[in-house]
């Protein structure tokens, strides 16, 4: 299905504010549908002969819908858009004319121009008009209820046709709530209500407001009820905008352990201030949860923390350890320990300092990489890059995958550039570049270095570790070979990741660890 922008685009002469202000309307006019009863269809014109594209439309919550098939990308002219013509034209809504059927639907047509108004205020041309056709198939006498409904809806026609609705949206506000059917308040010019739904009259309840709206003076109401004088004076503050005719943003009012959730909109039609319509929802249970979810965030966090400090202890303790073994051998494995259990505690640091279960992977990588080369047992300076992005990764995924990297990195820095036996290693320098850390040494010679390459494709994360060193020992076994910290890297990787590994010989030299890791874990669940 095309877009509301892409029809207008490919079909009309609409100038990029234009459709922009479309957009506002197609964003906020289940409001009107819904008070109208009626679906509503934006046209916009697409020659001078009186065609017409409908390019957005939106059928009510309250009412049964005119049209069984969608109307979007319909272009029709003639007789049956003759409504359309004239509300386009002479710039006035139309409401004249007979009903009309569709199949065996009844139908009542009206037509809304739809203007934009200038930066200095004043009304600008049509660029479009709203259809706002009726099933008459279940008319009936209104209730009090529907006559207001329609009432309000009238108003707000008149202010589409005026350029003064929709208001501007506030930063950061969605248009899913509230709705007409959530519960509907109307004010008159000087604030008090004229009338109050059944369901709008049930959320004030809820806030401690027993007796009925009508009469009341919302924003006095609005002050007393909340039990924060702030947030009552904000709430206020609010419903007066409106009246002036201001759209401020929407308000929350928490009493007796009830929350509500206003929206106050001015009606002026014909740029004169009549009033507001505020729309209210009763969004306790809403809040309840929130506050439960971030009460479990937390939770998770502090758990993240401490298991984090829980590491770092034993880290600490194995490092104690370390220093009064005295078998070379012995040592080292302690060492090895240490650095595994500090590569796990870097992940749970950074969940702590996380809303989710997932984290941003590459400054833990950079981390590991720099501790390889500041611990690792080579007396030769050696230097580290990333190529790539890592991205958000789960915390299932990061623990695993830092503890394989971390082999790997020191395996490479270790094992890849020893010192000769009895040779003192000449002295290195590090060079600053966009790329990273550039290792320089004597003229000519290779400067050692780690890359780790990084790429995603297709829910597989592919990682690479490559070095310039010395390649693999003559006859190293690739399945099985290795030291402890291998046999860890293809446990993990084959076993938790799920993934695979390939050790091999560079193509340029050194060695390079290649291993593919599944973004999707076999639970159904998107890593990615």
């Amino acid at each position: 299905m095309s877009t509301l922008r892409n029809l207008a685009e490919e079909h009309t002469h609409l100038r990029p504010a234009d459709i922009d202000h479309l957009h506002r309307i197609a964003g906020d006019w289940q409001l009107l549908s819904d008070l109208s009863f009626a679906d509503l269809l934006l046209w916009v014109p697409v020659d001078a002969d009186g065609t017409f594209l409908c390019v957005a439309q939106v059928r009510p919550t309250t009412a049964p819908t005119a049209y069984l098939d969608d109307q979007v990308g319909r272009i029709v002219g003639g007789p049956e858009v003759a409504h359309l013509e004239v509300a386009h034209r002479q710039g006035r809504i139309w409401r004249e004319g007979d009903p009309v059927w569709y199949g065996d639907v009844p139908a009542r047509h009206e037509a809304v121009p739809v203007r934009l108004r200038s930066t200095d205020g004043e009304a600008g041309e049509v660029i479009a008009v709203v259809g706002r056709d009726t099933n008459l198939s279940t008319a009936r006498t209104p209730s009090q209820l529907e006559l207001n409904y329609l009432t309000t809806a009238d108003d707000l026609a008149q202010m589409i046709a005026d350029g003064t609705f929709p208001p501007p949206r506030h930063p950061g506000e969605t248009t899913s709530a509230p709705r007409v059917g959530d519960g509907l308040v109307r004010l008159d010019a000087g604030g008090k209500v004229t009338y109050a739904s059944p369901n709008a009259q049930s959320a004030y309840r809820r806030l401690g407001y027993a007796s009925h709206l009508v009469g009341e003076d919302l924003a006095v109401l609005h002050r007393r009820l909340a039990g924060d004088p702030l947030e009552g004076t904000d709430a206020a503050n609010g419903i007066l905008a409106a009246l002036r005719g201001e759209a401020p943003p929407r308000r929350e009012i928490d009493a007796r352990g009830a929350t509500m959730l206003t929206r106050a909109l001015p009606l002026m039609p014909a740029g004169v201030p009549i009033g507001a319509l505020v729309l209210v929802r009763d969004i306790t249970e809403v809040r309840r949860r929130d506050r439960a979810l971030i009460t479990k965030d937390a939770t998770i966090r502090e758990i993240h923390h401490r298991v984090k400090n829980n590491l770092q202890t034993v880290a600490a303790l194995l490092r104690l350890q370390a220093r009064r073994v005295s078998m070379p051998e012995a040592r080292i494995a302690l060492e090895e320990s240490v650095r595994r259990v500090a590569s796990i505690a870097l992940v749970h640091e950074t969940l702590s300092m996380s809303s989710d279960e997932a984290v941003e992977f590459d400054g833990i990588v950079d981390r590991v990489a720099s501790a390889a080369t500041e611990v690792a047992a080579t007396e030769s300076t050696v230097g580290m890059r990333r190529e790539g992005s890592f991205g958000v990764l789960p915390a299932e995924v990061a623990t695993s995958l830092v503890m394989v990297l971390n082999e790997l990195l020191l395996n490479a820095v270790e094992h890849g550039f020893p010192p000769p036996a009895g040779a003192v290693a000449p002295p290195l320098s590090v060079v600053s570049g966009p790329a990273g850390a550039v290792v320089s040494g004597p003229a000519g010679a290779v400067a050692p270095e780690v890359v780790v390459s990084v790429h995603r494709f297709r829910k597989m994360l592919h990682v690479s570790v490559t070095d310039n060193g010395r390649g693999l020992p003559p006859g190293f076994d690739a399945e099985g070979g290795g030291n402890l910290g291998l046999q860890i890297v293809r446990a993990l990787v084959t076993g938790e990741l799920r993934g695979t590994i390939e050790l091999r010989d560079g193509a340029k030299g050194g060695t390079e660890a290649t291993l593919v890791v599944p973004l999707v874990r076999n639970e159904g669940r998107s890593a990615g």
